[in-house]
């Protein structure tokens, strides 16, 4: 029944289509152009292909002259900034010399000066130093004679009359008997005038020697007989000048028996009695000391009681007295050398006491 409702147009759906393959044919092939047809083929993936597949964004590639200039100014900018380092590397190896030389300068005036001005300081406390030792050693001797348990001495002899007796023996200046001994001192002062030895040994005059210090010297042992003072000359050093040859002469005589005892107010003219001694007998710092040829005292006490031992142990002390002495102890008197500088009369400060010498 429904076959029959159907319009006569519409026919089953088997039917439309068995039909419409019988009227559709194939389409005939396309009928190209010749400049499409001649399109060459496109590469393959696998092969290797110079096209650069690029963003929209990504910048352009240089060129070669572009890479050329590129390189041309980084080499001039390398070039430059190499110029510039070595022109600072030059100037900084000038900068060093300049400053090591005047390190240099700087160092050798630091040097000189640190020599100079210190020579005095050095010279201060070398005379201290000497002093304190001096000092020292005879507070130990002092110390060594000290009793401790009280005993009752035995009677002791008269204390001057043996050191009197025994100068007198040793030396007699003053005597008749002291001809022979004064031509060979005679001798010995004509030698040091007039034929210095700059170079002989030690404990001989090294210096030159004028005929005023040679009065001075005679004055002391024919006038004086080897016991007393001269005026003091116009310096320290032409003090010591003479005594220097009055004790080379005394050392001709009776060589290591001999003891010089110096006595001075302060260790500055200790210090350069000791340099000036060394300067004329050509003697070094081994030769003084306590128990050595030359002692040096800042106390009469201290040189009198190192005299009195030295005569007791047989030797012969000679002392000598600067003339920054004001005056002199008694103690001293008792020894049979002595010599003793006096300053001239206007120049001496008021003083309580004592006994001084003059020529």
């Amino acid at each position: 029944m429904m076959n029959e409702n159907w319009p006569d147009d519409a026919q089953p759906a088997s039917e439309n289509n068995s039909q419409a393959s019988e009227e559709i044919a194939l389409p005939e092939p396309l009928d190209l152009r010749p400049e499409y047809q001649e399109m060459p083929e496109l590469p393959s993936l696998d092969e290797p292909t110079e096209f650069l597949i690029k963003g929209e964004n990504s910048p352009p590639l240089l060129s070669s002259p572009d890479i050329t200039a590129t390189q041309t100014q980084l080499q001039q900018l390398v070039a430059t900034s190499l110029a510039d380092l070595e022109a600072q590397r030059a100037g900084l190896i000038r900068e060093i010399e300049k400053l090591e030389r005047r390190r240099e300068r700087i160092q050798k005036e630091l040097k000189q000066n640190f020599v100079g001005a210190s020579q005095d300081l050095a010279i201060r406390i070398q005379g201290f130093k000497d002093y304190l030792v001096n000092s020292l050693q005879d507070l130990a001797t002092t110390a060594e004679q000290l009793e401790l348990i009280p005993t009752i001495p035995p009677t002791p002899a008269t204390p001057t009359a043996a050191p009197e007796t025994k100068g007198t023996a040793k030396l007699h200046l003053a005597e008749e008997s002291f001809q022979e001994e004064a031509k060979r001192i005679q001798k010995l002062i004509e030698q040091y005038r007039q034929n210095p030895n700059y170079y002989g040994p030690a404990w001989q005059l090294r210096r030159t020697f004028e005929p005023i210090h040679a009065e001075r010297v005679e004055t002391w042992f024919f006038d004086l007989g080897g016991r007393g003072a001269l005026r003091s000359m116009n310096s320290r050093l032409q003090n010591i000048l003479v005594a220097a040859a009055i004790i080379s002469i005394l050392r001709d005589f009776y060589d290591d028996t001999l003891r010089v005892l110096i006595l001075a107010d302060s260790p500055e003219r200790l210090g350069d009695w000791r340099r000036g001694l060394q300067d004329c007998l050509g003697i070094t710092r081994t030769d003084f000391g306590p128990d050595r040829g030359v002692a040096l005292f800042e106390s009469a006490d201290a040189l009198a009681f190192r005299a009195d031992r030295l005569e007791q142990d047989d030797y012969l002390p000679l002392i000598l007295i600067d003339d920054s002495q004001e005056s002199v102890n008694l103690s001293m008197l008792q020894f049979p050398l002595l010599l003793g500088f006096a300053p001239e009369p206007q120049l001496r400060q008021p003083k309580s006491g004592g006994l001084d010498f003059f020529e």
